[in-house]
């Protein structure tokens, strides 16, 4: 379960203790907040708030700040403030532990970051790695052109992506650099993936097997993965296929929308 939904279901259950309480946050009183707070405060250290996007923080716990301990609010408003100060952070440094993404979790990040060390899932982390966003399509006004003026010569990069209509995340990541030269980048290390959701439990891993054809760095193309094996080219025209990676990350059609695409670089703690 998404650490959000857990958040949500304590809600839900902390207010059925107190049957007199209003369904909606804006409508409690003060005492309505203490009654709240009483109910929740052997619950409220279990939950790993840091886990959540900014964008969950802001929809579903500010609203409930007044039952959260002040120190620990002051934390992780401190915490999420510092992590996505604004759209596209032009230097600011996210905190350790924490991912500024509108689509996956620490969660995804531990778990991509194993597959970038080549580890297996149940292996313990030999590296820590900082994921720094660099684009992001919603705020940088969709087009190729931004992605190539903002990650071109960027190497140690993660792509993921939302489908639209779907739960499905879709990523790559690529250890080379981006570029506009209409041509392949060789490497063995490159790999793309899929989440069925929001858990980290039903993926696809499919690593590069001709690594001579991994990357195709094309000017008219967002982060483009082998020949057509995971390809993003705007809002509403991506296409997965199978070619130049060992498996097919995504089974309901070659072609594919999306919600909202981010690209990340890595770097070690």
């Amino acid at each position: 379960m998404k650490e959000i939904q857990v958040w949500e279901h304590v809600l839900k259950w902390g207010i059925a203790q107190n049957s007199e309480l209003p369904s909606d946050p804006s409508n409690f009183s003060k005492n309505d907040f203490k009654t709240l707070k009483n109910a929740l405060q052997h619950c409220i250290p279990f939950i790993r708030f840091l886990n959540l996007t900014s964008k969950e923080f802001s929809d579903k716990v500010i609203p409930y700040k007044k039952i959260l301990p002040k120190e620990l609010y002051m934390s992780l408003l401190e915490n999420f403030l510092n992590s996505h100060p604004y759209c596209r952070p032009g230097g600011a440094k996210p905190r350790t532990g924490i991912i500024d993404s509108n689509i996956i979790t620490n969660q995804h990040v531990e778990l991509i970051s194993k597959w970038v060390d080549k580890l297996n899932i149940i292996d313990e982390p030999t590296s820590l790695y900082k994921f720094n966003l660099i684009f992001r399509q919603s705020c940088d006004e969709t087009n190729i052109s931004k992605f190539h003026e903002i990650c071109d010569n960027q190497r140690r990069t993660v792509t993921i992506a939302k489908v639209k209509g779907s739960n499905k995340i879709l990523g790559g990541y690529n250890p080379v650099e981006w570029k506009s030269a209409d041509g392949y980048s060789t490497t063995e290390d490159s790999f793309i993936f899929s989440f069925g959701g929001n858990s980290t439990e039903n993926y696809i891993l499919s690593r590069v097997v001709n690594g001579k054809k991994a990357i195709w760095n094309g000017r008219n193309y967002g982060p483009y993965f082998g020949s057509c094996d995971l390809a993003f080219c705007g809002i509403d025209y991506n296409f997965s296929r199978i070619k130049e990676y060992e498996n097919r990350i995504i089974n309901t059609q070659d072609i594919f929308s999306v919600d909202e695409c981010e690209v990340f670089q890595i770097t070690k703690n």
